[in-house]
């Protein structure tokens, strides 16, 4: 039985317990969260013991690992006081801010012997295993576009609701780094870091932000193929339009909409095709998280903590390791390094 503990007490480590408490082979330790009120709720909420301490919470006997649920620019002050602690640490997305502050975390754990991991739960969905399946056996043939739409919705209340939120400090950046990042994400585990891009971002809709709420990169990859990334959080839609992966071959095109296909067409057909179209075909599936961030599932955070808990005890790889989960901070910078500079072509 391995013990988990959360740092942090807002929407997304009331997620994290949600995932941990449905576990099995693990239990939630407690939560440290700052403030002392915030802290009694999240409590009686989860029916587990919470600290104001966090000295005091990460030199629990019983504890094992950590998960960070702070503000995404401070991720790496939580890892840094849990690897020292000893304790093994899995970390929301962003990993952290920028390239420099993932590979000091990544330092960090390496120092102290612990193992880091990153969250990006939306790898763990069945239909994403299908497609990159497709992608290694060569279906596609020659890849030749691809894109990542992410067309989502965020009020003003929103950004109003945290004063860390819409920061360069600690949101990292806008609709990019906080909401289209799995997207991206998935879009490097499927077909790589682009060779170069060039991009523009902008603030369309939001006041008071410093960060973008709009964002379009158009990517070039190594063997040729070229690929679109679009977020934004200032798209209106009455159900919330999911987020989309689009991959174009000569053989073969697909559409991923969040967990579900909208589109699995091959030249050369395979037995799995059936099982696809059967299973995991949906357009009308219910968008996660497109225009109500607490509209998300809890169970890939369970599959991506099933998984950490896994690697620490030697029995299956890490997913989302430090490496991978820098991939797509290391391609946001460079979007925002294109923008600053009026769209000059940055290479990774």
């Amino acid at each position: 039985m391995k013990s988990i503990g959360i740092i942090g007490g807002g929407m997304i480590a009331a997620l994290h317990a949600q995932a941990i408490q449905a576990m099995e082979g693990a239990e939630l330790a407690g939560a440290y969260i700052r403030k002392p009120e915030q802290a009694a709720a999240f409590a009686q909420k989860h029916e587990c013991p919470t600290y104001t301490d966090l000295d005091e919470f990460l030199h629990l006997d019983q504890l094992d690992m950590v998960t960070i649920a702070t503000p995404s620019g401070a991720h790496l002050d939580g890892i840094k006081a849990a690897v020292i602690a000893g304790k093994h640490v899995i970390c929301e997305k962003p990993l952290e801010i920028t390239p420099d502050r993932v590979h000091e975390a990544q330092q960090l754990a390496k120092e102290n012997g612990v193992l880091l991991g990153g969250i990006f739960n939306r790898r763990f969905n069945e239909s994403v295993t299908q497609l990159k399946t497709a992608i290694e056996a060569g279906r596609f043939g020659q890849i030749i576009t691809c894109e990542a739409n992410i067309k989502w919705s965020r009020d003003q209340a929103y950004y109003d609701s945290g004063a860390w939120r819409g920061t360069w400090e600690l949101d990292g950046g806008g609709t990019l780094m906080n909401q289209s990042i799995h997207t991206i994400d998935l879009l490097i585990y499927f077909l790589g870091i682009p060779k170069r891009l060039t991009a523009s971002v902008g603030t369309l809709t939001h006041r008071n932000i410093e960060v973008e709420d709009t964002a379009m990169a158009m990517l070039e990859f190594e063997n040729g193929s070229k690929g679109v990334i679009q977020g934004s959080t200032s798209i209106w839609s009455t159900e919330g339009n999911p987020a989309e992966i689009h991959i174009y071959g000569s053989k073969g095109a697909v559409i991923l909409a969040d967990e579900h296909f909208r589109l699995w067409d091959f030249k050369e057909a395979r037995g799995s095709d059936t099982y696809v179209r059967d299973h995991l075909m949906g357009a009308s599936q219910q968008a996660q998280g497109a225009n109500d961030p607490k509209a998300i599932k809890f169970q890939g955070h369970q599959k991506n903590f099933e998984n950490f808990v896994a690697a620490v005890e030697g029995k299956a790889p890490l997913n989302v390791d430090a490496e991978e989960a820098l991939k797509p901070v290391a391609l946001i910078n460079a979007i925002y390094e294109s923008a600053r500079s009026n769209g000059k072509w940055v290479e990774l």
